[in-house]
């Protein structure tokens, strides 16, 4: 399986971090190493000194698929979850600066906390879900699928003209506005509507 993740999906947090809205989805990809499972913690490494949290609304992918069109994309997705996108934003924003590629500030071990996953058919409008992120019980980030530049099933059909995808594949479809910095002793809550999804200690 392979972790896609999209950047700049939501246009209030391109703002917060100064970037402009992008004319076409950011794809980069996070290796399955990455993958933190129930509610296991994250360890904070030392390679960095700046750890974000992205709260994110997670597609499991179905079913094995490439050119998909948008109208078709929806057959390709039964459930979703919640993840957070771990960014090293110190070597990212370093990577920027040099040109260079995300990986390292984004792929790092742990940096792709993950929830179980529920039937997409519980919700009446998988395009208009709130989601939220808590830290020590404190919402910090709040969203909703709606505010998404680029779409659920419009990110399945354009990134599937470039990388098949299979099943098992996890799509990280982008992070509401809100991020900020975690710290050693941190508890991090995910929320998907009401229901508490995902659980993170920071040690």
């Amino acid at each position: 399986m392979k972790i896609i993740g999209i950047g700049r999906n939501y246009s209030e947090h391109a703002k917060e971090l100064n970037n402009a809205l992008p004319a076409a989805p950011i794809i980069f990809l996070k290796p399955d190493t990455a993958l933190l499972k129930n509610n296991e913690a994250f360890y904070f490494p030392s390679f960095t000194k700046d750890i974000h949290h992205e709260i994110e609304l997670v597609v499991k992918i179905s079913k094995e698929g490439k050119n998909i069109q948008e109208k078709f994309a929806h057959k390709y997705y039964d459930e979703i979850g919640l993840g957070i996108d771990f960014t090293a934003r110190d070597l990212q924003q370093q990577a920027k600066e040099e040109g260079l590629p995300w990986t390292l500030a984004k792929g790092f071990n742990g940096s792709a906390p993950v929830s179980e996953f529920v039937s997409k058919a519980d919700y009446a409008d998988i395009q208009n879900i709130s989601f939220s992120l808590t830290i020590n019980g404190e919402v910090r980030q709040s969203g909703t699928t709606a505010d998404m530049v680029f779409s659920i099933d419009y990110l399945i059909s354009y990134i599937s003209q470039f990388i098949t995808l299979k099943k098992g594949d996890l799509i990280y479809t982008g992070t509401p506005k809100g991020v900020g910095s975690i710290k050693v002793g941190d508890t991090l809550e995910g929320f998907l509507e009401n229901k508490k999804m995902l659980a993170c200690e920071i040690r």
